[in-house]
């Protein structure tokens, strides 16, 4: 029996990569503020850190969090296809102060606009085959690390050596081997992070411009 029924397109997703403490998460943050907060679900690859919850707190804090095999990408990319099909899902939640996924969970309805943050999201295939717009975030290196230590310290109950010594370790050379090089497969390419106010606003316009052509703005 036919229906007329409209049926839904796909929602639209936006990858949004770059270092640690470039500035993603606040380009997300300012997109948000341009565009129909309702029709907008930000997912962060942060959430799908690997449970580690079978190792000792020791082995936890020698883990590379910095490299692809730290996320548990099979999960990642099935929620993000349930959500690419309009279904909710009980997206995983990650304790920083404990290196690992939280009992707990957080219930996610699917939307129209998908912001995906990471800084690793462009560097799996897979992922970028469900991205409709690639955004890298750049920024210099000595101001990335000063908002890591800053966030890390504050936040995750991280001691000032800790941050040195991880960023020294694992970070630096993790974004040299596999961050970096993901920038050439950005479509935009945005200079200073959060502060490039030009951009943003660029960036909100294309995204109102695709939703038009597709009948959901």
């Amino acid at each position: 029996m036919e229906t007329n029924k409209k049926k839904k397109n796909k929602p639209l997703v936006i990858g949004i990569a770059g270092g640690s403490g470039s500035g993603k998460t606040t380009i997300a943050r300012e997109i948000r503020k341009k565009l129909p907060n309702d029709r907008i679900l930000a997912v962060t690859q942060d959430a799908y850190y690997k449970d580690n919850a079978g190792i000792p707190m020791e082995e936890r804090r020698k883990i590379n969090y910095d490299h692809p095999d730290a996320y548990d990408m099979p999960l990642m990319i099935k929620q993000l296809n349930q959500l690419l099909n309009w279904q909710a899902v009980d997206m995983p939640v990650y304790d920083f102060t404990k290196l690992t996924r939280s009992s707990e969970t957080v219930h996610v309805e699917p939307a129209g606009i998908i912001l995906l943050e990471g800084i690793l999201v462009l560097t799996d295939k897979r992922l970028r085959d469900m991205m409709d717009i690639k955004v890298f975030v750049d920024n210099d290196d000595d101001i990335r690390f000063i908002r890591r230590l800053k966030r890390d310290t504050e936040k995750r109950a991280r001691s000032q050596e800790q941050v040195i010594n991880q960023y020294l370790k694992t970070v630096k050379p993790m974004y040299n081997q596999f961050v970096e090089p993901s920038k050439r497969y950005a479509d935009i390419i945005v200079p200073e992070g959060g502060h490039n106010h030009v951009a943003i606003h660029m960036l909100a316009n294309q995204i109102r411009s695709i939703l038009r052509n597709e009948d959901q703005f």
